[in-house]
């Protein structure tokens, strides 16, 4: 990575990380209340730290399932609380154990660090879920714009490696396809909220070889070897740049066997699910929760 590609990386990384931690007013779900605790896991690529939010005590004490959320950023923003009210409503409505976790960002460090962290977490997830008080045998993954690109390179390294065999992976306005130049993923809107030039500096830092942006892991949506991934939740925005790779990558999901759930939020942009409008982010919210509550049950 260059020396001014690093400079634009750490800008746009000191200029977004305060507002990428504002959620809209009336989707905090502040009347919920949080159940929460810290944990910190050791990966192949360093440690990682969590919040762990826990749904109210059912009446029959048996562990709950977990869902792991990977919050969105483009992947040089580590501000994980910005996923608070997601998470609060998750564990409060599919009364699941949500574990938020901060993962590794660029430039400092750029891809695989972050697969790596989110894999080896889900793995140790799965395997220790006796002296942590959840099911670690139902689990899901997902994530939101840079999050359910790191969602969907996860699932198909657990898939090749036979480590762990999430139930659900939710990808929610994921970025799929990083070959292409970001000029050429058009808007139905004038002025969407995601640019060229500032989606080339999330590739730049992410990815700095641009050779290995073709790797399926950097851009799942270029895949052609899509079976055995787990079921998916493909959340997409009408007026995204992202749009229209969300919903090819839907479809080859599904031409390759996987069962899928695809849906377009209309006259919505990228990050809806935090700024609004209010309505469609509670309702894609819920979606996710109503979702996982199914994938999740006994």
């Amino acid at each position: 990575m260059s020396f001014s590609a690093n400079i634009q990386a750490r800008g746009v990384q000191l200029l977004l990380s305060g507002m990428m931690s504002r959620v809209h007013k009336d989707l905090r779900f502040t009347d919920i209340p949080k159940h929460t605790e810290t944990l910190r896991v050791e990966t192949g690529a360093g440690p990682v730290d969590c919040t762990v939010y826990r749904p109210s005590a059912t009446a029959t004490g048996t562990p709950a399932p977990v869902y792991v959320n990977l919050h969105g950023g483009g992947f040089v923003v580590g501000r994980p609380e910005q996923d608070d009210h997601i998470c609060r409503r998750i564990a409060a409505t599919a009364g699941c154990v949500v574990i938020n976790v901060d993962y590794a960002v660029a430039p400092q460090r750029p891809f695989p660090a972050p697969v790596t962290q989110v894999h080896d977490l889900v793995e140790w997830v799965a395997g220790n879920g006796t002296a942590n008080n959840w099911d670690g045998s139902r689990i899901a993954v997902g994530g939101h714009s840079a999050g359910a690109t790191i969602t969907a390179a996860v699932c198909r390294l657990a898939r090749d490696r036979g480590t762990f065999s999430p139930r659900l992976q939710i990808i929610d306005s994921a970025v799929l396809d990083q070959v292409a130049d970001p000029a050429t993923k058009q808007s139905l809107i004038a002025k969407p909220l995601l640019t060229p030039q500032l989606m080339r500096i999330f590739a730049a830092a992410y990815v700095p070889d641009p050779a290995d942006r073709a790797d399926p892991l950097v851009s799942p949506g270029l895949a052609d070897d899509l079976a055995g991934l787990p079921p998916a939740l493909v959340i997409t925005a009408e007026h995204d740049r992202l749009r229209d790779e969300g919903d090819a990558y839907a479809k080859a999901l599904e031409a390759a066997g996987v069962p899928v759930t695809h849906r377009v939020f209309e006259g919505v942009d990228h990050y809806f699910t935090h700024t609004g409008p209010v309505p469609a982010g509670k309702e894609a919210i819920d979606l996710m929760a109503s979702s996982l509550r199914t994938a999740l049950g006994d």
